[in-house]
């Protein structure tokens, strides 16, 4: 096989993927992920079942999938959010508010997603071992968001801190999946004052006074990811 055919292959073999993906993401959000079957996916898609099986070898991986487009696409719009924010405070609220617009076309489905993403066992769950690349992802850009801020940050803190903003933002996504409020704007105020309660806890942790209280939460910290069960 010429290197030629073999791209052309790899090419070919992308699209397919991408293909059953973009129309397992359509069927999940017009009957259903429990509707939804692989066969009826693979028909959707135009491709043998045993091709869909190929690539993703079951619907929970379809849906890992998804969480790995959707995190691109949200670490996209986040990043214009740093490159104009300098706060923060602002840098935080920015980037989640990103975030939140880029999911909120997925609604009704990340709602539906719920009752199996909350089971610890799940391969769904955001907790869970195969989310591990896409939550490792995230916390990384996070890292940048803390780093590339103006404010008095401690160091120590620093190491943590990206963690805590990815637990906080899981927090967010699951107050978003429950608003029914229009246009979500119980979530969004949520958003703008819970970020000024974080950065205003982030500005006290560098004083001397509160030095103590900021190795306690770091030495518990270090506890959970020294048993994570």
């Amino acid at each position: 096989m010429t290197l030629t055919s073999a791209s052309a292959r790899s090419v070919k073999g992308e699209k397919t993927r991408s293909l059953i993906l973009e129309k397992a993401i359509e069927l999940f959000r017009q009957r259903g992920y429990d509707e939804t079957t692989m066969r009826m996916i693979a028909e959707h898609a135009g491709v043998a079942l045993g091709n869909a099986y190929y690539y993703f070898a079951s619907k929970e991986h379809l849906v890992q999938g998804l969480y790995e487009q959707l995190e691109a696409e949200q670490m996209d719009a986040s990043t214009a959010v740093l490159a104009r924010e300098k706060s923060f405070k602002n840098r935080l609220a920015g980037a989640i508010l990103a975030e939140l617009t880029v999911l909120e076309p997925y609604h009704r489905l990340c709602a539906a997603l719920f009752k199996h993403a909350a089971d610890p066992a799940s391969p769904l769950s955001p907790f869970g071992p195969a989310s591990e690349p896409i939550r490792n992802r995230v916390i990384t850009s996070y890292a940048r968001l803390v780093e590339g801020a103006h404010d008095t940050i401690p160091q120590d803190l620093k190491v943590d801190l990206p963690q805590l903003l990815w637990l906080f933002k899981m927090g967010v996504v699951l107050f978003w999946i429950h608003d029914r409020s229009f246009g979500r704007n119980r979530t969004y105020h949520l958003v703008s004052r819970s970020v000024d309660i974080i950065a205003t806890l982030v500005s006290l942790m560098s004083m001397p006074i509160f030095v103590p209280v900021r190795k306690k939460l770091l030495k518990l910290m270090q506890g959970l990811k020294a048993n994570p069960s």
